[in-house]
């Protein structure tokens, strides 16, 4: 499972990484550590739980959160290059949902956002999903996609 889920665990790490980098404040050395350790914990952590023939199998055990609590695995990385749990808080958003799974991994930051898709492969054998181009962006789909009375949201964007 090691080689198969590097790509889908190398998207999660990096993207996480970009919050952290736009948040400011952070040297790269302390950036590219922090990548390679989430990255690290990350792989261990879904060792026997990566499913290919199966992706939502195992979901719930991959999905990393950040709900007024920190994600154990963004916590240990941070760790390494000495972020406490209330700096981190300060740098990501106070929620954040990241599933990785084998061929797809996506986040959503706050309860009511936008699903966003961050990275998409066709499983093999199976039907190709819709490209991403045809999809709303996840721009698009914020602004026309609420029905429930809009919150105020500090929304944060990511550059890479």
């Amino acid at each position: 499972a090691g080689a198969a889920m590097r790509t889908e665990i190398s998207t999660a790490a990096a993207f996480v990484t970009r919050l952290l980098r736009a948040a400011g404040g952070i040297g790269e050395e302390q950036l590219r550590c922090f990548r390679e350790c989430l990255q690290e914990a990350l792989r261990e952590h879904y060792k026997h739980h990566w499913f290919p023939l199966v992706p939502s199998k195992g979901s719930g055990y991959r999905c990393i959160r950040i709900n007024h609590k920190m994600d154990p695995l963004i916590g240990k990385a941070a760790g390494m290059i000495g972020l406490s749990h209330e700096r981190l808080f300060q740098l990501l958003p106070s929620e954040l949902t990241l599933w990785v799974d084998p061929f797809e991994v996506s986040y959503r930051i706050g309860e009511d956002g936008s699903i966003c898709v961050l990275y998409e492969n066709p499983q093999p054998g199976g039907k190709a999903s819709k490209p991403l181009e045809s999809r709303t962006s996840c721009k698009e789909e914020w602004r026309i996609g609420r029905t429930s009375p809009s919150k105020n949201y500090n929304m944060m964007t990511v550059s890479s």
